[in-house]
């Protein structure tokens, strides 16, 4: 059976992954059993995926990320280089904790800054917007922009990556797409 996927000759593949059409995967990653990748993913340079990874379609994963066990990244996601997901609120080297993974789920149209880490079992919201450097220890709403070290919360992005600037009315237009956003109890949704 054909390989629908290209992997550079260096990357190592193990036995149980699904792979979707399109994907291609660089140098010197490394894709774990029973993890399954979209079709159209782009997986950087010395990356690894984890087993159980779910990744949705079209995301793309910069150079040197790490995505373990427990992480589910929805369409269309960017991991940004050297970002890192944990996945043990207390790890220890003389305590295995294996099987128990706190899951981390990462809603579709995200971007997550390169050097950012987001600490296990906090979910960050669709289109939101993680600085370079951030480090995530709490939700993150949808649409929301967060920088620091700890992340928080310093305005709202538009689905196209553009800062949101609301008028009197709580309305908003992202100046690429035009597209309308109104922030309501703080809140933001996009305007059909």
């Amino acid at each position: 059976m054909e390989k629908k996927y290209f992997a550079h000759e260096t990357a190592v593949i193990d036995e149980g992954c699904t792979i979707g059409e399109g994907t291609k995967i660089w140098h010197f990653s490394h894709i774990m059993s029973d993890c399954v990748l979209g079709e159209h993913c782009n997986i950087g340079q010395n990356v690894v995926v984890s087993p159980q990874v779910v990744l949705g379609k079209n995301v793309k994963v910069q150079n040197n990320v790490s995505i373990y066990t427990g992480v589910t990244c929805e369409d269309d996601v960017f991991l940004g280089p050297s970002m890192v997901f944990t996945n043990v609120v207390n790890p220890r080297s003389n305590v295995n904790r294996r099987g128990q993974y706190t899951k981390t789920v990462v809603k579709r149209g995200v971007s997550i800054g390169a050097n950012a880490t987001i600490v296990c079992g906090h979910d960050i919201g669709e289109f939101a917007f993680i600085g370079a450097g951030a480090v995530v220890t709490k939700e993150v709403p949808a649409y929301a922009l967060v920088v620091g070290n700890p992340a928080r919360q310093i305005g709202w992005m538009s689905e196209y990556g553009h800062r949101l600037n609301f008028d009197e009315n709580n309305l908003a237009t992202c100046p690429e797409s035009g597209e309308k956003y109104k922030l309501e109890n703080n809140t933001v949704t996009k305007i059909k």
